[in-house]
């Protein structure tokens, strides 16, 4: 290459040799960037991957190839790469630092994406709210509250305790407590609570209602009434066994006491 160029440019040889060697990198760098963030998106996508973390991951894994690229191609211009090595992580370190608590937020995203404990549409009890999983993000979850409040949670208060999710599981079940007056036969009770709630509206026949009795109050007979129903008429079922319970006590001549004060005067 040294008979092609001038002989003034002699002395410049070895900088543009470089230079050269440089742009076939950066050059070589940027397809293969585009490569492997098509391969990382098309291994996540057939995983079912969420599309958010598909389009991050992807374009991180293209940017750590870039960044690979750019430091090759500086070292043959004779840039010290080592030292701008330790300058990027010194710069990343101080960086994740002072963005713990996103970064924090963001890890707990990914994992949820991954893992999926959730999904859109599920209705889930976490940090302390219950509510419809209207959106998850890398930083945080959308929930619509049973009051069609909108709630921003971030994914780390989601991830650092327990998730209950209400609707993965098809079907659920739901418990009525109903005290009764002493006295009361208990057998005929179970009966009448057990046909009481067959009958009401958002009941599964299968598995069946059961009934059980729970306890011995101040001043009732506690029972408890078991009914199976699907995850969105779970309100809807509660309220209407209650219904169908004070109804078929009253029909029976059950009573349902009622708390009372009785007041002694000292003579």
């Amino acid at each position: 290459m040294q008979t092609l160029l001038p002989e003034a440019l002699h002395p410049w040889l070895p900088l543009i040799t470089g230079v050269l060697y440089a742009l076939i990198i950066f050059a070589a760098g940027w397809i293969a960037a585009g490569w492997v963030r098509g391969l990382v998106a098309r291994a996540l996508e057939r995983a079912k991957v969420d599309q958010a973390l598909v389009r991050f991951l992807g374009d991180l894994a293209r940017y750590l190839v870039l960044a690979f690229a750019v430091i090759a191609a500086l070292g043959e211009v004779g840039v010290e790469t080592t030292s701008l090595a330790g300058v990027l992580a010194a710069s990343a370190l101080a960086v994740g630092m002072a963005l713990q608590g996103t970064l924090g937020h963001f890890a707990s995203g990914v994992l949820i994406l991954l893992f999926r404990p959730f999904t859109i549409g599920d209705k889930i009890t976490a940090a302390g709210h219950t509510g419809d999983v209207l959106h998850i993000g890398l930083f945080a979850t959308t929930l619509a509250t049973l009051s069609n409040e909108r709630i921003i949670v971030p994914n780390g208060a989601i991830t650092s305790g327990s998730i209950t999710n209400i609707t993965s599981m098809g079907v659920i079940r739901g418990t009525v407590e109903v005290g009764v007056a002493y006295g009361a036969d208990v057998g005929r009770v179970i009966e009448v609570l057990q046909a009481s709630a067959r009958t009401a509206d958002c009941v599964k026949p299968d598995p069946d209602v059961g009934v059980a009795f729970v306890g011995l109050g101040a001043s009732s007979l506690d029972f408890a009434v078991h009914c199976w129903t699907d995850a969105a008429d779970y309100l809807d079922m509660l309220h209407n066994v209650r219904r169908a319970i004070y109804e078929g006590l009253g029909a029976a001549g059950i009573d349902i006491p009622f708390n009372q004060i009785v007041v002694h005067q000292a003579d």
